[in-house]
């Protein structure tokens, strides 16, 4: 079972971009953590018929009032969980464990922080980044392969602009002589 993790698309129309159709066409399930922004959005993503979804804290009024906060499923055996801010900083994620802990869930797929994010030890924290937004990374999504009760996942870059950021470090030295 192929599973793509996004989240904080922040689109407002109808249209998926190629990049992340690409990715998005080849998989049986798409997690999305919230965020979509727009109702359009997520009517492009629901169109699929593959996506599992949450609201964000970007989200307009009707999907919030659409999508819940959490939610819970099983694939395989193995217990999956999704929210938008399992926790508010990257460089601790000790605060989104105990949430998939307390959730009782083997993997945890969160959004918010725009940053890509795997994280392996008695559970799974997974953050897909953003592939419209990211900050301190380039465009991503996180593929999640379950096979017989075990789960492995990947960050995938896809193509796109990376935060101005990353752009400007790249640049640093390119212009001396």
């Amino acid at each position: 079972m192929k599973i793509i993790a996004i989240s904080d698309t922040h689109l407002h129309d109808n249209q998926i971009p190629n990049n992340i159709l690409d990715i998005i066409d080849e998989c049986d399930i798409i997690v999305h953590a919230g965020d979509f922004t727009s109702f359009e959005c997520y009517e492009a993503f629901a169109s699929t018929g593959k996506l599992k979804a949450v609201c964000g804290n970007s989200d307009e009024a009707k999907l919030k009032n659409l999508l819940p906060k959490q939610i819970k499923f099983e694939v395989d055996g193995v217990r999956i969980g999704v929210v938008h801010e399992g926790g508010l900083s990257i460089a601790n994620t000790t605060a989104v464990r105990y949430l998939a802990l307390e959730m009782g869930v083997d993997v945890l797929i969160f959004g918010h922080i725009h940053r890509p994010l795997i994280e392996k030890n008695d559970v799974m924290l997974v953050c897909p980044g953003s592939p419209t937004s990211p900050r301190m990374a380039d465009p991503t999504v996180v593929e999640l392969m379950i096979e017989n009760g075990s789960v492995s996942g990947k960050i995938i870059e896809i193509e796109g602009k990376c935060c101005d950021y990353v752009a400007f470090s790249r640049n640093l030295g390119k212009n001396e002589k």
